[in-house]
């Protein structure tokens, strides 16, 4: 651990220390959905948001495929959402990074941690863990076998450092079914990357203290800065998702809506400018440079921002 650990490898310190240069270098910023669909209207929403505040600071804005749970993925996902972020003029840089060709990077700190004794196995069940706020440390010390038992390998847990333990318990970093865990690809990336900022949904801003677990368990260095856009939600309230877009920008771009349009719509659902509006990306960073409090705003560090969808603005029928 951070405040007692054994001496990381010198591979994982090399990986430590270039994430490290490259955040020295400048504002460093990321957009990475899960390929399981097309971008919906809430998914374009905060990949304007992140590309924003990415391009006032003059910085670098990836673009991060989290592909690691394959029954969750889609065909032509990956394929989709690349181009409808060039359609809008949303331009990352570098190429298109996958978390399932970084799983030599992520199994290196498995093995590590568990040569180290920082890791356990765990065979309770989600029945089990149902009603637990925080995992409660059940096999935290019962010395269980990490093999085969009753048709079934553990889950690995890490026995994270104070004061996250009762803030996030102790947390699965490799499931049950042998799948690296959310929590530990998206820590490791924003430390490999050298990320320096996350603009993310507000949906998210639950699972900051498991990711910055993650990086205190690693390095002491500073997590990222983390940042919240807010939700779009239905008109009752609902989180937009895939099932209220499976078909993303397909209808809007069949009946020849053209980008402007939606960067007006999206910047609009964000209370960035006037509905009604119709500009470039390129433009809006324009007026948010001339004004940054409007981008500021429209970023928070807690879950509590809310914007609700009427339906407006355009329709493709």
């Amino acid at each position: 651990m951070a405040d007692g650990m054994r001496p990381t490898p010198d591979h994982l310190e090399q990986w430590i220390s270039e994430g490290q240069r490259l955040r020295s270098q400048g504002y460093r910023g990321r957009f990475a959905p899960t390929p399981s669909g097309p971008l919906h209207r809430g998914n374009l929403a905060t990949a304007l948001l992140s590309w924003l505040a990415a391009r006032h600071e003059n910085g670098t804005w990836l673009l991060r495929f989290d592909d690691l749970d394959t029954p969750r993925l889609r065909t032509g996902a990956i394929d989709s959402a690349c181009a409808d972020l060039h359609w809008l003029g949303l331009h990352w840089d570098g190429p298109p990074i996958l978390q399932s060709q970084r799983r030599g990077l992520y199994n290196s700190v498995l093995s590590h941690w568990r040569r180290s004794g920082d890791l356990y196995p765990c065979r309770c069940s989600r029945r089990q863990l149902a009603a637990q706020p925080l995992y409660p440390g059940t096999c935290r010390n019962r010395r269980l076998d990490w093999g085969w038992q009753q048709a079934r390998l553990p889950a690995w847990r890490l026995r994270v450092p104070e004061p996250f333990s009762e803030r996030c318990g102790d947390l699965v970093l490799r499931r049950a079914d042998g799948f690296i865990a959310y929590h530990l690809a998206t820590a490791v990336d924003e430390l490999a990357l050298g990320i320096s900022e996350v603009v993310r949904g507000a949906d998210l801003a639950a699972v900051r203290e498991a990711q910055e677990a993650v990086i205190a368990a690693l390095t002491p260095l500073e997590p990222p800065r983390y940042r919240h856009g807010p939700l779009l939600c239905d008109a009752s309230g609902a989180k937009l998702s895939k099932r209220d877009g499976s078909e993303g920008l397909t209808p809007l771009k069949a009946h020849s809506i053209q980008p402007d349009q939606v960067i007006g719509l999206l910047a609009a659902d964000l209370g960035l400018i006037a509905p009604g509006s119709a500009l470039s990306a390129k433009e809006l960073l324009q007026d948010v440079n001339h004004d940054p409090t409007k981008l500021k705003a429209r970023l928070s560090t807690n879950s509590s921002q809310r914007l609700r969808d009427h339906g407006g603005g355009i329709s493709p029928h």
